[in-house]
């Protein structure tokens, strides 16, 4: 059986809300893709393939784009409610859900993330960012604290928009460079802030699953590794060299064995061999990012199931990638 582990959906209820904000761009693109919203269309695509069922969560936009305060709160529980009703009654198609947060909550989601789990939820998601602000920003750590007490897993979406242009002398990315190049560089960084801050340290039972295979890291284990070796060497205003000193490891170990991730390449072999050459493949989740494609639901999940399937891998470790560490950290009998 083959459990996708990051696909997105937007429950009936929430779909309405997300149609009304008129968010630009994505509001326009939810509308075109049946599959993100209309839970029909999404059974037939899960029934395209055999032995295989969907994780849900949420896409975009982040909560904390469409209202703020108590609002972000009372929109994460009307998404998680919906994902746990959809799940109680289609459990073969959608066997689990992941509980959006709400870091733009007063408690910065946890009462939320605490009620979510507490009604089935795998885990939690977050962003890369918070509107604009980065996750080491000590009013989130609430969060992570929760998080590492809970042991349940984080799903870490990226988060970045056209508003963050590309070059300082202009006031947004062009051709959706925000996008194709911007959300793995911004998962990079979230990762490189949770690790140089701390964080990743200060609560050793964090689980956080990198989407899209991690971003651009796998590719810069050269940067990661010996170069940030010598962090500190191209800075001059401040001593990071002492960032070195309080870390417990060396700073590649943590992005390769300390970091979770899935297998949402868009249909790139050599990116798919180059995340399972770089991640501890115990920390490697199936997951396909249904139903952003092309085809509109199965493109994607029809070729990462394929190309998954012709990596020659011993049948435990190919097991576990498709659904037995995901049952592993989240605790969670998935398979029947």
């Amino acid at each position: 059986m083959r459990i996708d582990a990051y696909t997105h959906f937007i429950p009936e209820k929430f779909f309405a809300k997300v149609v009304e904000s008129n968010h630009p761009g994505i509001g326009k693109r939810m509308r075109e893709l049946p599959a993100i919203h209309d839970l029909d269309v999404r059974k037939k695509v899960v029934d395209t393939f055999k032995d295989y069922a969907q994780i849900l969560s949420h896409g975009m936009p982040p909560l904390e784009v469409l209202a703020k305060g108590q609002q972000v709160e009372e929109y994460a529980k009307l998404l998680n409610d919906g994902f746990a009703e959809i799940c109680a009654k289609d459990g073969d198609r959608f066997p689990g859900w992941v509980a959006q947060s709400a870091l733009g909550a007063p408690d910065v989601g946890v009462r939320e993330i605490k009620r979510a789990i507490g009604n089935g939820a795998l885990g939690a998601q977050i962003y890369t960012n918070v509107n604009g602000r980065p996750l080491d920003d000590p009013e989130f750590e609430p969060f992570f604290a929760a998080m590492n007490e809970i042991g349940k897993p984080v799903w870490l979406h990226p988060a970045r928009t056209a508003a963050m242009s590309d070059y300082a002398t202009e006031t947004k990315s062009k051709y959706e460079i925000w996008w194709t190049f911007g959300w793995s560089y911004e998962t990079a960084a979230a990762m490189a802030r949770l690790v140089f801050s701390g964080i990743m340290d200060k609560y050793p039972n964090l689980k956080i699953i990198t989407h899209h295979f991690g971003g651009i890291v796998p590719m810069l284990e050269g940067r990661i590794g010996p170069g940030n070796d010598q962090l500190g060497a191209r800075t001059s205003d401040e001593d990071l060299s002492l960032v070195l000193k309080r870390l417990k490891k060396r700073p590649l170990d943590y992005f390769k064995h300390s970091f979770y991730a899935d297998t949402a390449t868009f249909s790139a072999e050599p990116a798919m061999h180059t995340g399972l050459a770089f991640f501890d493949h115990d920390k490697v989740v199936f997951a396909s990012d249904c139903p952003f494609d092309p085809e509109k639901g199965t493109m994607y999940t029809r070729d990462t199931l394929r190309i998954l399937e012709g990596i020659d891998l011993p049948k435990a470790e190919k097991d576990a990638i498709w659904h037995g560490n995901l049952e592993r950290i989240t605790g969670t009998k998935l398979v029947k």
